[in-house]
């Protein structure tokens, strides 16, 4: 499958500046296949090494510093010759020996000629502890699972070559014609089922069979879940699991500000503050904070005491949430559309702008979330289906009179004044529309 971050890794090669890179993201969203379709297309060779696997490749990084030592020795295992400027050499799993996360400044320093890309499984919480890693020493690129445009990628290569064609003049021509309209519904709808895991889409392509998506999605919930339980951190690995567990009855508010007491009675943010970051670090979660002010530079803005959590996949967000895959189908009304559906959103802007989307309270009203596109700042107002009724995003217009708007629904392209309509099928196209 075709992966939109493939084009950063191969900027990331073609950099003056390139550092050892470190791919980061969630487990199972596809970092080992990247990284050895990225050796086999863009490199004469590639050397992959695995230290989960290869025991006997950790004494080689305990033993030596220097990164030329360290490139023959791996030669020698591989039975390659590593080359400068023309070998990928893949550390994976790169966690299980912290020499080797520490030897990527080695290779920074002293071989920079060498290209060194690595990625693990919750290596986001490993580098997210003090001196767990060279900083400034490296390149950092997450990885997210398949946002929609990369889905028709894979699965509708008739409505993926118009997906392409749509420019920013299609929200006064209005030309997305209602069949395709219909289609692009109906594809938008199994990715809600379907989600983004490459797996799930691999076995969606290869038998249409959704039970054995569903199966697939509980299989990867429960090796997220034993992840938690094997943590051996000083973080309690109880209060992850009850974090983990509480995402999706917190999105089921109808104020979805994440409150701790709903966790269990009682409960403080010192308890559970650690466990929030531990799931962020591993890429399960995404965090939308509040901000005080609706001014640029909007992260500077940011109100710590108010946030939400949104799950890092749609797909397992609705499996969690014990979604009958009918009720999308079928295009059923139910209180928890709406939450899944701006689940949707944030997957597909969370990596589209440099300052992730946060949201804005004000007066009685807030907005579902809010963007900073150069210094423009955009309130976003969600919608699941047709009705655009909204008395939150209508009063920060009146308020505070932005340039642009943005509401995602099931209506078709529309610009009105400020306000701009995109249909939640084309969230993924947000900044090449604006």
């Amino acid at each position: 499958m075709k992966r939109n971050v493939m084009q950063l890794l191969i900027e990331w090669k073609n950099s003056e500046d390139r550092k050892p890179l470190i791919l980061e993201g969630a487990r199972q969203v596809g970092k080992t296949w990247i990284m050895k379709e990225f050796g086999e297309t863009q490199f004469e060779d590639y050397v992959y090494f695995n230290f989960d696997k290869e025991i006997e490749l950790k004494e080689i990084f305990e033993n030596n510093k220097d990164a030329h030592r360290i490139i023959e020795k791996l030669s020698l295992i591989s039975n390659k010759l590593i080359n400068p400027n023309s070998t990928l050499i893949i550390l994976d799993e790169i966690q299980e020996c912290s020499e080797a996360l520490n030897s990527l400044k080695y290779f920074k320093e002293d071989a920079r000629d060498y290209y060194v890309i690595s990625a693990g499984s919750l290596l986001g919480t490993y580098l997210a502890k003090p001196h767990s890693y060279p900083v400034g020493q490296v390149n950092i690129i997450k990885m997210y699972p398949l946002t929609f445009d990369e889905f028709l990628e894979a699965t509708d290569e008739t409505l993926l070559k118009i997906y392409k064609q749509i420019s920013p003049e299609e929200f006064t021509l209005n030309v997305i014609e209602e069949i395709f309209c219909t289609k692009f519904k109906d594809a938008y709808n199994k990715y809600l089922i379907i989600g983004g895991m490459p797996e799930c889409v691999y076995s969606w392509i290869k038998y249409h069979d959704i039970s054995k998506v569903d199966k697939i999605q509980k299989d990867l919930i429960e090796i997220y879940k034993n992840d938690i339980t094997k943590h051996n951190g000083k973080i309690n690995t109880g209060r992850i699991l009850m974090v983990f567990d509480n995402i999706a009855p917190q999105l089921a508010k109808e104020n979805k500000k994440f409150i701790y007491g709903r966790i269990q009675k009682g409960a403080r943010a010192k308890e559970f503050e650690e466990a929030i970051q531990w799931l962020s670090s591993s890429g399960l979660i995404n965090i939308v904070n509040n901000v005080s002010k609706n001014e640029y530079p909007l992260k500077t803005y940011d109100d710590l005491s108010a946030f939400k959590i949104y799950f890092f996949d749609t797909g397992l967000l609705k499996q969690m949430s014990g979604i009958e895959n009918d009720s999308i189908i079928l295009d059923k009304d139910f209180s928890f559309k709406g939450a899944l559906t701006e689940n949707y959103v944030l997957q597909q802007l969370i990596d589209q702008f440099i300052v992730s989307p946060r949201y804005f309270t004000f007066d009685r009203y807030e907005t579902d979330f809010i963007i900073q596109k150069s210094e423009k700042i955009i309130p976003i107002e969600v919608k699941a289906g047709n009705s655009i009724s909204s008395s939150s995003l209508s009063n920060y217009r009146k308020k505070f009179n932005p340039e642009q708007s943005i509401r995602y629904s099931m209506l078709n392209f529309n610009k009105d004044t400020d306000l701009i309509n995109i249909p939640l099928y084309f969230a993924r196209l947000t900044k090449k529309l604006l």
